[in-house]
This record gives structure tokens, C-alpha cells and sequence, in this order.
């Protein structure tokens, strides 16, 4: 025990709970201090590069399955552009994401997150590469 009877307890942790404040009490849009709208402006425009990013995706899907002719290997175009279009979903999905936990540490003075999203979409691009010169390889054999 603290030998400062009068001191305040150091978290929430030690008030009674009758005291204590839930932690879902606030949204986390009005936590914290407004950030320079320089910098919210700029945490947007990174959210709308990504959901580009996530039309394109999403648009390359239809196209391959309404205007490309099917492979010689069946099955492999639907497998390309359902593919595809999970990546539309995760790149707008992960596009929210990482603007809200931006957003989020900007109001409270913190380091800005890292997302693991461009990782996933190369790594997953690339494979989609490989098979696609995989099966273009095979077709012109």
C-alpha cells in the first residue's frame, strides 16, 4: 500500500466499482484531442487511395470473368476472379480498418499503426501472377 493516504489511486484499476468509468463510455472519434486537420485530411486521402485500390480489384474480377475467354484449364478463370474479387473486399474492409485506427491514435498522441493489408494483397497478387503465366504457359503448349 501506498504510505500517501491522501495520494489518488495511480488507474481505474484501484477506484471502487461504483467509481469507475466504463471504457466504452466514449467513442473513440471524440477520445482524445482533435488532430490537425492536415493530418485527418491525409489519413482520408490514404482511405480513398485504398478503396480505389479496392474498386479496381473488384472491377479486374468482372472483367476477367465477362470479357476474357475461358482457360484451356476449367475453372481457373472463376478461381482468378473470385480471387480477385476477395481482394476488392479485403483491401476496402482493411482500407476502414486502418483509417479508424489512425485516426484513433492521432487523438491520442500515439504512434500510427502498421497494417499488415499491402503484405496480404502482394503476396496474394503474386500468386495470382504465377497462375495466371502458369496457365497461359500451359495453354500455349
Amino acid at each position: 500500500m501506498d504510505d500517501n493516504a491522501d495520494s489518488a489511486p495511480a488507474d481505474d484499476a484501484d477506484l471502487p466499482a461504483a467509481v469507475s468509468v466504463p471504457a466504452a463510455s466514449t467513442p473513440w472519434w471524440e477520445e482524445g484531442v482533435d488532430p490537425d486537420y492536415r493530418f485527418s485530411l491525409a489519413n482520408e486521402r490514404t482511405f480513398l487511395a485504398w478503396i480505389r485500390t479496392s474498386l479496381a480489384f473488384i472491377a479486374a474480377a468482372v472483367a476477367l470473368e465477362q470479357l476474357v475467354p475461358s482457360f484451356t484449364v476449367h475453372g481457373v478463370r472463376t478461381a482468378l476472379s473470385v480471387a480477385l474479387a476477395l481482394f476488392g473486399l479485403l483491401a476496402g474492409v482493411g482500407a476502414y480498418l486502418h483509417w479508424m485506427r489512425s485516426e484513433r491514435a492521432m487523438r491520442r498522441g500515439e504512434a500510427l499503426p502498421r497494417t499488415p493489408l499491402m503484405l496480404w494483397l502482394s503476396i496474394g497478387l503474386a500468386v495470382i501472377a504465377a497462375v495466371v503465366a502458369v496457365v497461359l504457359v500451359v495453354q500455349a503448349t
